[in-house]
């Protein structure tokens, strides 16, 4: 299976460009006010409509109302929901079905204890998002530039799909797949110049990085 490069946080026509020029699988759009990255409901609109099925849309929430995900859900017509978070099981399971759209949690780890609440999630959403845990005094929980532990990750068995990130750059995604094997890499502030600020050098980078140790990987499994 194809890794997924996932491109969040993204927030003009000049970053996006490149990140669909680049080849991004998917192109992260964050409605959260406290984050750097949010967009207003005008400009995802907008950006929205440059996609033009170049990569899947993603809608980031933090523990918003239905009316707030409608609004969202109108303004980008994405093809997945991340929900990034404390939504319990019920709230995933209840979002899905509302909003008949494909749903992403958000787990957020620093330790094995962390992980107590994957089966519950993974019997409810399509995708796992493995991300660091904010420190307690954070005013958002990700896009902090922070990595976790990936050898947490090395015996996770899941029947869906799963992502890492968390403090990835173009420098050390190569390692965070090999070690967790994981279909698909996120990042956010790991390829911007400054918060908030994404940086088209680096946005091609980190794809580059992503693509070249996603094809040694499958070439030394295949060579297993």
């Amino acid at each position: 299976m194809a890794l997924a490069v996932k491109i969040c946080g993204l927030s003009t026509r000049e970053t996006l460009e490149v990140a669909l020029d680049a080849g991004a699988d998917m192109v992260g759009f964050v409605f959260f006010e406290a984050s750097p990255r949010h967009v207003t409901l005008g400009t995802a609109r907008e950006l929205g409509r440059l996609v033009k099925g170049r990569a899947i849309k993603v809608v980031l929430t933090v523990d918003a109302d239905d009316a707030t995900l409608e609004n969202c859900i109108d303004a980008v017509q994405p093809g997945l929901l991340q929900l990034h978070g404390s939504e319990s099981v019920a709230r995933v399971r209840d979002i899905k079905q509302k909003f008949g759209l494909p749903v992403m949690k958000v787990l957020s780890v620093a330790t094995a204890a962390d992980l107590a609440g994957l089966p519950g999630y993974a019997a409810v959403a399509d995708r796992i998002l493995f991300d660091a845990r904010a420190p307690k005094d954070a005013t958002r929980p990700g896009g902090l530039g922070v990595p976790f532990d990936w050898h947490l990750l090395e015996d996770i068995k899941l029947t869906i799909p799963f992502m890492v990130g968390g403090g990835l750059n173009a420098n050390n995604v190569a390692e965070a797949i090999r070690v967790t094997c994981a279909g698909g890499v996120d990042v956010s502030s790991g390829v911007e110049s400054a918060p908030g600020v994404k940086d088209p050098d680096m946005i091609r980078a980190f794809i580059r990085a992503a693509r070249e140790a996603a094809s040694l990987s499958l070439g030394t499994a295949s060579n297993a």
